[in-house]
């Protein structure tokens, strides 16, 4: 399924959501961008959680051992079908990209 944006105004609940769902999830975490190129900063680690704070304007990944911190994300993406999240994409304020890959699609309740 194709990446869909999800809307700023969502951001906070659709993340508070996606982290009283995990269970023993796992993720990896990959950011591109021209100057970086690609670099993993996490791989296949037990996640713990998703947030956006709009007050900081970061969408932080709470991980084992690691808190990946989104400054002034652009955009949001998510791999997403009807009831599983597979896959998010943030662009962040420096135009770099933040995919987080989920090992195991996550069923989630409700639509995005």
């Amino acid at each position: 399924m194709p990446l869909r944006e999800l809307a700023r105004t969502r951001w906070q609940e659709y993340f508070d959501g996606v982290s009283k769902a995990l269970g023993a999830q796992r993720v990896t975490v990959e950011v591109t961008g021209l100057g970086l190129g690609d670099q993993i900063a996490a791989n296949r680690i037990a996640l713990t959680g998703l947030t956006y704070d709009p007050h900081d304007d970061a969408l932080t990944v709470f991980a084992e051992g690691l808190q990946h911190r989104i400054r002034q994300p652009r955009a949001v993406h998510i791999d997403h079908d009807v009831e599983w999240l597979h896959s998010v994409e943030a662009v962040d304020g420096e135009g770099n990209h933040h995919i987080i890959q989920l090992s195991e699609p996550l069923s989630l309740p409700g639509k995005a």
